[in-house]
């Protein structure tokens, strides 16, 4: 077999398999439905995890999954225009800083304006 190279291509157009993926589902009319998530910017993105254990940090114990190469996935959400595939996705921001409670340093005989923030 050839190997392809790409010296002008950031991004090869081939897309390689990430193999095996526990896919995230929910129920639905006709058995299982593949979860599909946003993005921060909003676009939507098929979601797969390399094991079980990372979907259950990620999602719980209880989220059903299936098993699905990731042809297959792509396959399936190809005809609701979803052409991203985000794998090992973590969902959590880290736990805010918690909150001290801020005492004020201006008279209370300052005027307001000096209150304001440019």
């Amino acid at each position: 077999m050839t190997e392809l190279l790409y010296d002008d291509d950031p991004e090869p157009s081939d897309r390689f398999p990430a193999g095996p993926l526990y896919v995230p589902v929910r129920p639905g009319p006709s058995g299982c439905v593949v979860r599909l998530f946003r993005t921060p910017l909003g676009d939507r993105t098929a979601v797969g995890f390399t094991s079980a254990h990372r979907l259950t940090a990620t999602l719980g114990p209880g989220q059903a999954w299936i098993r699905l190469a990731e042809p297959a996935l792509r396959a399936l959400t190809a005809p609701l225009g979803v052409s991203t595939l985000t794998v090992d996705p973590q969902f959590t921001a880290p736990a805010p800083a918690p909150v001290t409670a801020v005492t004020s340093t201006v008279p209370a005989s300052a005027p307001t304006a000096a209150l304001r923030t440019a």
